[in-house]
């Protein structure tokens, strides 16, 4: 099972979050909000002390944030997720879930780029999103080719 960061465990990141724990995946979790990451850890997630912890070992990294100002500091901050991995041999496969404007998706997108990290990491990968609202689920599942 892959080894997931997960940053953001408000009403949509925390039941994703135990959705892929109960689904077997390690998830490392981070949120500011000191109650949701206590249910996140007691539903089985591992506590990070931050960004970094949270993507430091991560083959996917998640964030599921309330809006464009707190992705761009999540992302491309100082100690955010860009920062955290710079030098890293082979990064993560970076995934916003976050309901955001395009400008703040873009920029991101551009600064993930520049590290010449996720695109190529993508490459030959499977990516399964789970959708889940009260019990009714619906998988989404994408194979990343060569070059995309």
């Amino acid at each position: 099972m892959a080894r997931i960061g997960f940053i953001g465990l408000g009403n949509m990141g925390g039941p994703m979050v135990l959705n892929l724990v109960k689904a077997g995946h390690t998830v490392r979790a981070f949120d500011l909000n000191p109650t949701a990451l206590d249910a996140a850890v007691a539903g089985g997630a591992i506590k990070a002390s931050g960004v970094a912890e949270a993507v430091s070992d991560a083959e996917f990294v998640v964030t599921m944030l309330p809006a464009g100002e707190h992705v761009r500091a999540v992302w491309t901050g100082a100690d955010g997720i860009i920062d955290s991995l710079r030098g890293r041999n082979q990064g993560p496969l970076l995934i916003d879930a976050s309901t955001i404007d395009v400008a703040t998706a873009r920029a991101v997108t551009k600064a993930a780029e520049a590290m010449e990290q996720a695109a190529k990491y993508a490459a030959g990968r499977k990516v399964s999103v789970v959708l889940d609202r009260e019990g009714k689920s619906i998988e989404l599942s994408l194979e990343l080719a060569e070059g995309y």
